[in-house]
C-alpha cells in the first residue's frame, strides 16, 4: 500500500521538476549564473578590487554555489521517476563533481583547489550550448582515433629521429646528439616552424639531407595532420547525429504521438460499434423469442434446438 502511496508522489515531482527544468527561462537564468561566476573570477585577479570588495566577492561566491546546488537538485528530481538517466549523463556527473567537491573541507582549505573548482563551473556554460557541446563530444569520440594517430607518430619520430642521430649526431650535436634531442627537433619540425633553417643546416652537411627532410614533412606534417583532421570530422559528425538524436527523443513525460491516438481513437470507435451491435442482435432475439445471442451460442453448443 506504501509503494502505491509513494509512486504517485515521486511521478508528480519529477513531472513537476521536468517542466521548470526543461522551461527556457531556466536554461537561461543558469547560464546567466555561470557568465556571472566567469566575471567574478576574473575581478578577483585584481589584487585591488579583491582588498576593496572582499566581503562582497565573499557573499556573491556563496550565492553561486547555492544556486548550483539548487541546479542539481531540481535536476535529480526531474529524473526521480527514472534515477538511472540521471546517472548516465555525463553532464549531470560533471555537474555534481563540480558543486560537491566545493564542499569538502579538504578544496575550501585550499586556496588553489577551489580556485580550479570555480573555474570549472565556467565549463558548464558548454551544457546550454549545443555547439559546444557537439565540439567536447567529437573531442572525447576522437580519443580512440588519436591514441592510434599517437602509435603512428611516434613510430615516425623514433625512426627518423634514429636516422638523423646516426648521420648527424657529429656534424649538428646540439639538436641530433641523443635520441631526445632529435626527437625534440623533429617533434618541432612537423609544425614546419624553423624548417628552411634545419634544411639549410642540412645541405652544408650533405646535399642527401634534403630527402630526408622532405621525406619527413611529407609523412609528418601532411600525412600525419590529415590523419588526425579526418579523425576528429569523422568523430564530429557522429557528434552532432547523437545530438541531433536526443534533441528529437521524446521525453517520457510528453503525450504519445498524433499517429497513436489516431490508432487509439480508432480502437474505441471500432469497440463501441461492436457493443452497439451485440445489443442490437440481443434486442432482435429477445422479440423474435430465440433468446440472446449468448444463450444462442450456449444451445448451440449442447445440441439443444431453439424456441
Amino acid at each position: 500500500m506504501a509503494d502505491r502511496t509513494v509512486a504517485p508522489k515521486v511521478h508528480a515531482l519529477a513531472e513537476s521538476s521536468r517542466r521548470v527544468v526543461d522551461s527556457d527561462w531556466f536554461g537561461m537564468a543558469v547560464f546567466a549564473v555561470i557568465m556571472a561566476n566567469a566575471a567574478v573570477l576574473g575581478v578577483e585577479t585584481y589584487s585591488g578590487a579583491v582588498d576593496r570588495w572582499y566581503t562582497e566577492l565573499k557573499m556573491l561566491e556563496h550565492v553561486f554555489l547555492t544556486v548550483f546546488t539548487a541546479e542539481i537538485l531540481l535536476r535529480a528530481a526531474a529524473h526521480a521517476d527514472r534515477p538511472r538517466d540521471f546517472v548516465r549523463d555525463p553532464w549531470n556527473l560533471f555537474d555534481i563533481a563540480v558543486v560537491v567537491l566545493a564542499f569538502l573541507p579538504v578544496a575550501r582549505e585550499n586556496a588553489t583547489v577551489l580556485r580550479l573548482l570555480r573555474l570549472a563551473r565556467v565549463l558548464r556554460a558548454a551544457r546550454f550550448l549545443p555547439q559546444v557541446r557537439i565540439v567536447i563530444s567529437a573531442i572525447g569520440k576522437s580519443l580512440p582515433g588519436m591514441l592510434s594517430f599517437v602509435l603512428v607518430g611516434t613510430l615516425l619520430l623514433y625512426v627518423y629521429a634514429m636516422v638523423g642521430w646516426v648521420f648527424f649526431a657529429d656534424d649538428d650535436p646540439e639538436h641530433y646528439g641523443s635520441i631526445g634531442r632529435a626527437v625534440l627537433t623533429l617533434f618541432l619540425l612537423i609544425t614546419l616552424d624553423g624548417l628552411g633553417d634545419a634544411v639549410r643546416a642540412g645541405l652544408e652537411i650533405s646535399r642527401w639531407t634534403i630527402v630526408y627532410f622532405g621525406s619527413f614533412v611529407l609523412f609528418g606534417s601532411f600525412v600525419l595532420v590529415n590523419l588526425l583532421i579526418g579523425v576528429v570530422i569523422n568523430s564530429l559528425e557522429e557528434a552532432r547525429q547523437m545530438e541531433t538524436a536526443m534533441e528529437h527523443r521524446p521525453s517520457p513525460s510528453e503525450p504519445a504521438g498524433p499517429g497513436e491516438d489516431v490508432l487509439r481513437d480508432r480502437i474505441k470507435t471500432a469497440r463501441r460499434a461492436l457493443d452497439e451491435l451485440e445489443t442490437a442482435l440481443d434486442a432482435a432475439d429477445g422479440r423474435c423469442g430465440c433468446g440472446t445471442a449468448e444463450e444462442q451460442r450456449e444451445r448451440q453448443a449442447t445440441g439443444v434446438p431453439g424456441g
